[in-house]
C-alpha cells in the first residue's frame, strides 16, 4: 500500500511539474528593452545583418517563425500567422510572414536565442524586437501584438 501511496504523490507532483513548465506555451511575452552596452551595440550589428539576410530589413513589421520538417506544431504556427498576416495585409504597413528551418539557420537561431520550436519572433518596423512566443500562439494573440505595429508611423 505504501508503494502505491508514494506513487500516487510522484506522479502528482510531476503532473503540478508539467503543467508549471507548460503554463508559458503559446503566450505572447513583450520583450523588455534594458540599457545597452558598447558590446550590445556590437553585438547588435551582427545580429541586425543576420536578420537582414533573412528578410527583416527594418522597412515594416515582421512575424519571423522558426520550424523544422519534423515538428509537428510548427505547421499549426505556420497556418495562424499566415492567417493573422493575411488580415492585416490591407493596414498601412503589412507585416511579413518570415518561415526560417532551424537546420538551414543554426547561427541565427542560437542568436536570438531559440531553446525549442516552434518559437515565433514578432519585430516592429525598425527592426527591434517587440516579442517572443513559445508554442502556437493564438489568433487573437498574435493579432493584438502585432495590430498596433501595422499602422503608419
Amino acid at each position: 500500500m505504501i508503494e502505491i501511496t508514494i506513487l500516487a504523490v510522484m506522479l502528482l507532483a510531476a503532473l503540478a511539474v508539467g503543467l508549471l513548465l507548460r503554463r508559458r506555451d503559446g503566450k505572447v511575452r513583450a520583450r523588455a528593452f534594458a540599457t545597452r552596452t558598447r558590446s550590445d551595440i556590437e553585438n547588435g550589428s551582427a545580429r541586425a545583418d543576420l536578420l537582414a539576410s533573412v528578410g527583416v530589413t527594418g522597412t515594416g513589421p515582421a512575424v519571423l517563425h522558426f520550424s523544422a520538417d519534423w515538428c509537428g506544431p510548427c505547421a499549426a504556427v505556420r497556418r495562424v500567422v499566415a492567417d493573422v498576416t493575411g488580415q492585416l495585409a490591407e493596414s498601412p504597413q503589412p507585416p511579413l510572414d518570415i518561415e526560417i528551418d532551424i537546420d538551414a539557420e543554426p547561427v541565427l537561431a542560437k542568436e536570438l536565442n531559440v531553446l525549442s520550436l516552434p518559437t515565433t519572433f514578432v519585430f516592429d518596423s525598425e527592426g527591434r524586437e517587440r516579442f517572443r512566443i513559445s508554442g502556437v500562439p493564438k489568433v487573437t494573440d498574435l493579432r493584438s501584438a502585432l495590430e498596433p505595429l501595422t499602422v503608419a508611423a
